[in-house]
């Protein structure tokens, strides 16, 4: 335990007090990773992606409290930030382990301290899979990799055995025009049978995810998804019997629902996986976190009565570089600084001269590979006005940077946080 914790700490302060790389996006002229810089007084280099720290820990909190009070242990998927300081801080408030979704994510994991891992995924291929027996052996982790196939299984066997490990394996199941995952519960016992047939593999239970059910009746649907995976675990756990399997589900959108169906199974460890909380967003977030809290008011649900909510944590300032229409300003801000999949960034506030000012009316209309288009009811903005966004799904917005700023309550950032992408 003592030397997991130690490369824990060794790796998380392993850009302190350094000079951030040539080619580095947002930072200061003197690149040093150390040190207060504001944002509001031109300390940093535009575009720059931060977060507030606030409303960070906030959201940890909210979550690991929301996990508790169901009963259910909290494994957030880190493929949103892949950034170990915030790895740390969630396993710090009580967080079981990390998920991940390939090997190379499950490094970082290990690397920040985690003693649990999920890999919700199916590893395939033979360095793939030697990267998890590795990190076994040389860390003492649990690594539990998802399996939906006969041909994934036997793979794991002979790779398992020929290195001596034993590797820890959940069984997937998936729906019908979904993603991976097994579509019946015979192909799950078939699995079943053989891991328990091996020598150097073991059962620990079943992984479901619930996302890919959409349409009308979606609640109603996944509800019953979810009682179907829990009634095919608690026979596995008759049939081998399984002192305490575990039940795996839950992305960002769900969690509350998996939660709840999850929360009276008693001998059962039950884990969901949400992964964009920690930095949530003004988008796609935020309209499911309403439905969360729409559907807790309905019912009677826990994340009605906590305190506080999630909230967004993630900003981009860029400035504007051109105002070439009356009508159309264009932002020094593009696809390969922020996720544009599932909406544009929204204009929170805008900052000219050291000061921020009220300008209404803005929106982004178009994004290309540098440029952002914002429009205007008039010519109201100015060329070096900063413009402060938030985002939607900010998964797609951590992985085009490798650095990102932590800020106060006076926009300055305190340190920067690495990401490994």
């Amino acid at each position: 335990m003592y030397q997991e914790k130690h490369l824990s700490q060794q790796f998380l302060s392993a850009n302190r007090g350094t000079r951030l790389p040539l080619g580095s996006k947002g930072a200061p002229l003197c690149r040093s990773s150390q040190g207060a810089f504001s944002l509001k007084d031109e300390e940093v280099s535009l575009p720059c992606a931060v977060v507030r720290r606030s409303a960070i820990e906030s959201n940890i909190d909210w979550m690991q409290t929301f996990a508790k009070q169901h009963n259910v242990e909290l494994c957030p998927h880190g493929k949103t930030t892949m950034t170990p300081e915030l790895f740390a801080k969630q396993l710090e408030a009580g967080a079981w382990g990390l998920t991940v979704a390939t090997p190379a994510q499950a490094e970082i994991a290990v690397m920040a301290g985690a003693q649990r891992i999920i890999i919700a995924n199916q590893v395939v291929g033979i360095v793939n899979m030697q990267m998890v027996i590795n990190l076994i052996q040389q860390h003492g982790v649990n690594i539990f990799i998802c399996v939906d196939s006969v041909a994934n299984v036997k793979a794991w066997q002979a790779q398992a055995k020929e290195f001596g490990v034993t590797v820890p394996l959940f069984i997937e199941l998936g729906v019908k025009g979904g993603r991976c995952g097994c579509r019946t519960e015979e192909q799950v016992k078939q699995l079943a049978q053989l891991i328990m047939a091996s020598d150097a593999l073991e059962l620990h239970g079943i992984e479901v995810y619930e996302g890919v059910i959409s349409g009308e009746h979606a609640e109603q649907n996944i509800r019953q998804f979810l009682c179907f995976a829990v009634s095919i675990l608690l026979e596995l756990k008759q049939i081998y019997a399984l002192a305490q399997p575990i039940i795996s589900g839950a992305g960002s959108a769900w969690y509350d629902v998996v939660a709840e169906e999850f929360s009276q199974l008693q001998n059962i460890t039950a884990v969901i996986r949400p992964g964009c909380y920690a930095v949530h967003d003004t988008g796609i977030y935020q309209m499911a976190q309403d439905k969360v809290q729409k559907r807790a008011r309905i019912n009677g649900g826990i994340a009605c009565d906590l305190a506080g909510d999630l909230v967004s944590s993630l900003e981009i300032w860029a400035y504007v570089i051109s105002v070439p229409e009356p009508s159309k300003a264009v932002v020094g801000l593009g696809k390969r600084d922020v996720a544009f999949d599932a909406g544009l960034p929204k204009i929170e506030r805008v900052i000219r001269d050291g000061k921020e000012i009220a300008i209404k009316g803005l929106v982004a209309s178009n994004v290309m590979d540098q440029h952002l288009f914002v429009d205007m009811p008039q010519e109201v903005l100015q060329v070096g006005d900063i413009l402060v966004m938030s985002t939607s799904h900010p998964c797609l917005t951590f992985d085009k940077w490798r650095f990102v700023g932590v800020i106060n309550q006076d926009d300055v950032i305190t340190h920067w946080m690495e990401t490994y992408f």
